[in-house]
């Protein structure tokens, strides 16, 4: 294995999955509702057109809930491989569940639930999103009227459905530069972020953490290494081969 730097560079592909195992919901648990909400009223451009309050309001109920779960066995084996490993983690997942856990390079796909920007952004400048909770945004809540230095409203930092993914291009490149790829908690099948693990380039090793064996399904010709297991079992196993 050639390495592409000082330490070996392992790139975490994680999704839903992972985050699940600390009591977060998604779209996906029951037949497209999360928490009762479906895709339609709380997750797209045009329910953000038709009642922002609504979605503001729902969002922050989400930001709530995640001071009630920890991060789990997965996120803090995948923290600890820092000590060891230069950890690139690209995540579809809103939470901080990784941050906390300890790891320090954390790209969000699909944004992140305690950040916020202006409306007019279409999550391109990170110099005017706002981090709930900090001075300018104390929180908890974000509310109807809540604007930036410009008099924009503020939206929720999170690509819904229908919008572009800005961070695609820059988790691509971090793909590229993997020796080691662990795909965990996705089943693969969200376009674009499922086309990442084709980025990954020759020589490097991947690996799939799922407890369902047919996820696997479709990229036996990428995935050398496959554990059937959930994420906080199967990721430490894992963990446990590249040491």
């Amino acid at each position: 294995m050639q390495m592409r730097g000082d330490k070996p560079v392992i790139v975490v592909l994680s999704g839903a999955g992972i985050s699940r195992e600390s009591g977060l919901k998604t779209f996906r648990d029951a037949d497209g509702l999360w928490e009762g909400y479906r895709v339609e009223e709380v997750a797209t451009p045009e329910a953000w057109a038709a009642d922002p309050e609504l979605v503001l309001g729902f969002y922050n109920q989400r930001r709530r809930q995640l001071d009630e779960v920890m991060p789990n066995a997965a996120h803090r084996a995948l923290a600890a491989l820092e000590d060891a490993f230069d950890v690139r983690i690209v995540t579809q997942n809103v939470d901080d569940l990784h941050e906390r856990a300890g790891s320090t390079q954390v790209l969000h796909l699909h944004g992140q639930l305690r950040v916020v920007r202006p409306e007019d952004d279409p999550g391109l400048a990170p110099d005017r999103w706002i981090t709930v909770g900090e001075a300018a945004l104390p929180g908890p809540d974000v509310v109807l009227g809540d604007r930036d230095d410009r008099g924009v409203q503020l939206r929720p930092h999170v690509v819904w459905f229908g919008e572009a993914v800005p961070m695609i291009e820059r988790a691509a490149e971090t793909v590229a530069l993997a020796d080691f790829l662990l795909v965990v908690g996705t089943s693969m099948q969200v376009y674009p972020a499922a086309g990442l693990v084709h980025h990954a380039p020759p020589g490097c090793r991947v690996a799939m953490v799922n407890p369902d064996p047919e996820s696997v399904r479709g990229f036996e010709n990428v995935v050398q290494d496959f554990i059937a297991a959930p994420a906080s079992v199967g990721v430490a196993q894992w963990a446990h081969t590249v040491r």
